[in-house]
C-alpha cells in the first residue's frame, strides 16, 4: 500500500478503531475546541497527565512493531496530527473523570454495583456525540452498522451484554472507565484514576 493510501486509511479508520476499543475511545476533528486542564489533573496529578512530548518523527508507513492497531495508525500520522490526537485524547480522559465522579457519588449514596455499572455504560453510550462529531457521515454509518451487527445496538454493547462478557457488575464498571494504556503512551499521556475525595472537590 502506498504512503498516500495509508494516510487516507488512517484518517478514515483511527476514529472507528478508537471507538471500538472499549465501547469507545474517541478521536475528533482538528476544529474541535482546545482542551482545558481539568482541576483534578492540575491539583492532584491524576486524570489526564502529560508524561512525554508528542513524537516528532516522520510518519512511519513501514511494518509496525506494536500489536495495537491504533498505535500503528497514530505512528503513520504527522507530528501535527499527533498533537491534535493528543488534545482529543485528553478530552476523552475528561469524560472518564466525569464518569468516575458519578461513580463516587453513587457509591456515597449506597447504590448497588449493578446500578453503578449500568449508569456508567449509559454515560458512555450517551456521549456518542463527543466521538461522532469528529467523524464523517460515512464513518458514523460504518460504526453504527458494525455495532448493530455485533451487539444489536448502533450505540455499542449494552450493560447486560458487558455483564455476560465480564461476569460481574464490578468488572463492567471497571471496563467502562478504562483507557488504553498503549494508545495513551503513544501520545505521551497517562490516565491516572482520581480518588473520590479529589473528584468530588474539583
Amino acid at each position: 500500500m502506498s504512503p498516500t493510501s495509508l494516510r487516507s486509511l488512517a484518517r478514515r479508520v483511527v476514529p472507528t478503531l478508537l471507538v471500538a476499543q472499549a465501547v469507545f475511545l474517541p478521536l475528533q476533528t482538528a476544529s474541535a475546541a482546545p482542551y482545558t486542564a481539568h482541576p483534578c489533573q492540575s491539583s492532584a496529578g491524576c486524570g489526564s497527565v502529560i508524561v512525554a512530548p508528542v513524537s516528532q518523527a516522520a510518519p512511519d508507513h513501514g511494518d509496525c512493531t506494536s500489536p495495537e492497531p491504533v498505535v500503528c495508525l497514530i505512528r503513520s500520522e504527522t507530528p501535527r496530527e499527533r498533537e491534535i490526537a493528543r488534545d482529543q485524547r485528553m478530552r476523552y480522559h475528561q469524560l472518564l473523570e466525569d464518569m468516575e465522579r458519578e461513580e463516587c457519588a453513587m457509591r456515597a449514596e449506597g447504590r448497588s454495583e449493578e446500578d453503578i455499572a449500568r449508569a456508567l455504560v449509559q454515560m458512555r453510550n450517551d456521549a456518542k456525540d463527543i466521538v461522532r462529531a469528529g467523524m464523517t457521515p460515512e464513518q458514523v454509518a460504518e460504526l453504527e452498522a458494525r455495532n448493530q451487527k455485533k451487539y444489536g445496538n448502533p450505540l455499542g454493547p449494552t450493560a447486560d451484554q458487558l455483564y455476560m462478557k465480564y461476569g460481574s457488575w464490578e468488572k463492567v464498571a471497571e471496563a467502562a472507565t478504562r483507557s488504553s494504556a498503549a494508545v495513551d503512551h503513544e501520545l505521551g499521556l497517562e490516565f491516572r484514576h482520581c480518588p473520590c475525595e479529589v473528584l468530588q472537590a474539583a
